[in-house]
């Protein structure tokens, strides 16, 4: 398996060129981000190019203290597009390959159509520099009111909007809290799917512990098909490096 290190999370005591390289360390094969904009690009780029990792995804920016997203909150396009412009210029600079829009807290046909306008946007903004947008359904307990919330919402979005760089953020530890059932819907939904993240449930801790069986996860995803790095985007609660072991057990079975 191929693993991705969600640096949003892992070996964030340390400044976003470091924790690249803290990835790449530990044996990582890529990594990804949430909200990379304080740190400049060429830095990134430079502690990319220095390691051999590709960088697979980051977050448009979540707006205002207690906001999470702007992409379907009615009278904020404007902020929703400049967040979007953003992140485009960034992964451009960074050679990233995801752009996850957030969506924010709000409910409703006007906030439906409103994501639907800017999700149009930003597919058409990012296509010519072959950039993917993703969404992603948020739990109700880390993320109440969030407006995107299944796996079922968003392909009747995806389907709707129908661009062929629009994807799902498949984030194992939000559709176990929401839904379950993992593996029907990895199997249901893998056309639709373009990135998946894990960590443990219900305490979006390391891998090892919690109620999901990754081992099978993990081979069930392989026998799918699927062969990117899949993203670690778990809460390590102390140090990172002292909650690898489960890098080392799943690191060296095959895809």
């Amino acid at each position: 398996m191929k693993f991705s290190a969600n640096l949003g999370f892992l070996w964030t005591d340390r400044p976003l060129p470091d924790a690249i390289r803290a990835a790449a360390a530990a044996g990582f094969d890529a990594v990804e981000c949430h909200w990379p904009y304080d740190t400049p690009a060429p830095e990134v780029t430079a502690a990319l190019a220095e390691t051999g990792l590709p960088m697979l995804g980051l977050n448009t920016r979540r707006g205002n203290a207690g906001e999470n997203g702007l992409a379907a909150l009615p009278g904020r396009e404007t902020d929703a597009r400049a967040a979007i412009d953003e992140a485009i210029a960034y992964a451009t600079a960074t050679n990233t390959r995801n752009i996850h829009v957030m969506a924010g807290f709000a409910s409703g046909t006007a906030a439906h159509e409103t994501f639907l306008d800017n999700l149009h946007y930003a597919c058409t903004a990012a296509a010519p520099h072959g950039i993917t947008i993703l969404i992603e359904p948020l739990n109700h307990y880390d993320a109440p009111g969030y407006f995107l919330s299944t796996t079922a919402q968003a392909a009747q979005i995806i389907d709707t909007v129908r661009a062929v760089n629009l994807k799902l953020m498949f984030d194992c530890y939000h559709v176990q809290l929401m839904e379950g059932d993992l593996t029907h819907r990895l199997q249901t939904l893998m056309p639709h799917i373009g990135h998946i993240q894990f960590a443990a449930a219900p305490d979006r801790g390391p891998p090892d512990g919690g109620e999901l069986n990754f081992v099978y996860l993990f081979e069930t995803i392989s026998a799918l098909g699927w062969t990117a790095p899949l993203g670690a985007e778990y809460r390590p609660g102390g140090p990172t490096d002292a909650t690898l072991g489960w890098l080392k057990t799943f690191r060296g079975k095959p895809v």
